[in-house]
């Protein structure tokens, strides 16, 4: 069998994740952290900054400067809790929303090709084992901090 970390070294390339830019839409060149952050401002209602921050493993000093970018982008709007002021919530603008939607088309695009090279069997295959290595790191305490740097 093939060393692990060469396995998952190959899958991160082909993916590219290594990208500087992973996505460019209508012009806007996106990494794979803006890409990553538009994505969960649309899965939730009304996120916190704290809960997208927490959600992707990023430290809050570091999402807010993500955050500014994609506010200064037009593609974030970023308002005060009206129940808490301190508290900062985020939610896509309608061109977020349409870069959002075209990336996550393009992923599916993608992944749909991807899966259409398998039968049925390996689909489900390769399905039950990303549910559940997601599963196992999710166990770990060293999930998104693989070599313990803090």
């Amino acid at each position: 069998m093939e060393n692990l970390r060469d396995l998952f070294q190959v899958m991160t390339r082909r993916f590219g994740l290594l990208d500087k830019s992973c996505a460019s839409v209508g012009g806007v060149d996106l990494s794979i952290t803006h890409s990553h952050i538009l994505y969960e401002i649309d899965r939730q209602d009304n996120p916190s900054m704290q809960q997208i921050a927490d959600r992707l493993g990023i430290d809050i000093t570091t999402f807010s400067r993500q955050i500014q970018n994609l506010v200064q982008l037009n593609l974030v709007r970023k308002a005060p809790s009206p129940v808490d002021r301190r508290v900062s919530i985020l939610s896509l603008t309608t061109e977020g929303k349409f870069i959002a939607a075209t990336i996550d088309s393009q992923m599916n695009e993608y992944l749909n090709e991807i899966f259409s090279y398998m039968s049925e069997f390996e689909r489900n295959t390769v399905m039950r084992s990303v549910e559940l290595l997601n599963e196992c790191m999710a166990k770990s305490p060293r999930c998104c901090n693989p070599m313990g740097v803090s």
